[in-house]
């Protein structure tokens, strides 16, 4: 799967997100232990959204970032965008009070300086080219604009990485099997992750495409990165 390049790649990724959105949040409290409500907190908060704030949730998934956004400052107004109606259509509820649309990453359908802030969970890995969707991003946010990017990241060699590989290798597919019936979904998480950009590297890509006082903060052992940013 990751020599998959392009359309192959992109259509792969939708692919998968269909198949296990029914599943995908449960999933994601099971391999962080619950940890991923508070990175999702502390991606909202070094948003510094403030009242009437417009945000956009970029790959949103079924909205956990929005509702978090929400919780926090509930004036803001929010645009919670896919790639993939599934999961969208798992994540939409009654109450909502946000809004939410299909959009590509690489080719925002929003007009340039629209939004205060841009953030994303898992996003970034999945996408044919970071080097644009970043670009993408960086157009889309108003001067002064923040971007806060939650993701897995390559973790450095340590005494853990065997345990930290089996994890990955073995429990989380076989949890994703269980759960899910979707083996290749959650052998696709380890691979992407290994074959995705360090923290370091996506920070130096934050920079190239334009952002300012970057910074990144590695979790869970450093298999997880919080980045963050200003335009």
């Amino acid at each position: 799967m990751t020599q998959l390049s392009g359309k192959e790649k992109s259509l792969y990724v939708q692919d998968i997100f269909t198949r296990i959105a029914s599943r995908y949040d449960l999933m994601n409290r099971l391999m962080t232990g619950g940890q991923d409500i508070s990175w999702r907190k502390e991606v909202i908060q070094r948003a510094d959204l403030r009242q009437q704030s417009r945000l956009l949730d970029l790959g949103a998934g079924t909205g956990d970032l929005a509702r978090a956004a929400l919780s926090q400052q509930p004036t803001c107004e929010i645009t919670a965008a896919d790639f993939t109606f599934e999961m969208m259509r798992a994540g939409r509820r009654p109450a909502d009070t946000f809004g939410w649309a299909n959009a590509d990453a690489l080719a925002l359908p929003f007009p340039s300086e629209t939004f205060h802030a841009v953030v994303s969970g898992f996003l970034m890995r999945n996408v044919v080219d970071s080097r644009i969707a970043l670009r993408e991003q960086y157009r889309v946010l108003k001067p002064g604009g923040h971007i806060v990017i939650l993701d897995t990241t390559r973790p450095k060699r340590n005494l853990l990485s065997p345990f930290i590989w089996l994890h990955m290798h073995f429990v989380i597919p076989l949890l994703g099997t269980l759960l899910s019936g979707q083996s290749d979904a959650y052998t696709y998480l380890p691979d992407s992750t290994e074959a995705f950009l360090t923290a370091e590297e996506l920070e130096a890509r934050m920079k190239e495409a334009g952002f300012i006082k970057t910074g990144n903060k590695r979790l869970m052992f450093g298999t997880i990165a919080i980045h963050w940013g200003e335009k």
